[in-house]
């Protein structure tokens, strides 16, 4: 897979529609371009010091993240992308166009825990940052409690601030912590509201709304979608070796 190709297949993707949406606001795009011709693509959430020597001791030749690394913790982007250049890795992440794919982050963890997605919802200027899950048998709430931390590999904070049994959640994967969001959620019929961070307002307003809340790491709940798309460019490039860049459980 060239690396023409692989922007073909990213357009294709998430289409130039949504694409042109958040187009100059660094929301996705190339911040180092190395070897042209990909064999090995790695992926993970965050592009870290951690995450960019990990992607160069296996090899990979293009890294996926979700996430740049963020500019105002001063050095670490400069880092990480010198590692990246010194082993001609090409790194590409890909923010709130994945958030909002049918595929994407919210989507994947929802399936991986037997919801199917029924509507969507915490609209950031057309780039749909939830979706509403819906599950046939509704499910006990400390049982999806367990369901998510087998599937995080992490444990996660629980407040149970209802007694109904969950048929339908909202997920806001990384950083929904907005009580508007959990608003949006409640209006929505759900009774269970799935995130990756919490502030004090978070918990607040899911007592005072009286909707159970569920909260794990930012890393851990959106690295599904990741999956998800390296599987997707494993289908249509059979030669092109996948793995998962580990990262840390340090929230």
């Amino acid at each position: 897979m060239l690396i023409s190709d692989f922007e073909n297949f990213i357009i294709e993707a998430f289409t130039k529609e949504k694409l042109e949406l958040v187009k100059g606001k660094n929301e996705y795009g190339f911040t180092n371009i190395g070897r042209k011709d990909i064999s090995k693509l790695g992926y993970c959430t965050n592009l870290t010091i951690e995450s960019a020597e990990e992607a160069a001791k296996n090899n990979v030749d293009l890294l996926i993240t979700h996430h740049d690394a963020w500019e105002w913790m001063s050095g670490i982007k400069e880092e990480a992308l010198e590692i990246l250049k010194q082993s001609n890795i090409t790194h590409f992440f890909i923010h709130s166009p994945l958030d909002d794919a049918d595929f994407g982050n919210n989507t994947s963890i929802l399936n991986k825990l037997g919801f199917k997605v029924i509507d969507k919802f915490s609209d950031e200027e057309g780039m749909y940052c939830g979706r509403i899950g819906e599950i046939d048998e509704p499910i006990e709430f400390d049982k999806l409690v367990s369901k998510i931390e087998m599937l995080l590999d992490e444990p996660v904070r629980k407040w149970k601030n209802n007694e109904k049994l969950i048929k339908k959640i909202g997920v806001v994967t990384g950083a929904g912590f907005s009580a508007v969001d959990i608003k949006e959620a409640v209006d929505l019929g759900c009774d269970a509201y799935f995130t990756g961070e919490k502030i004090l307002y978070t918990v607040q307003y899911a007592q005072y709304s009286k909707i159970n809340l569920i909260v794990g790491s930012h890393t851990f709940t959106e690295i599904f979608g990741l999956e998800s798309l390296a599987k997707m460019i494993n289908e249509r490039y059979p030669m092109v070796e996948i793995i998962r860049i580990k990262e840390e459980h340090v929230e």
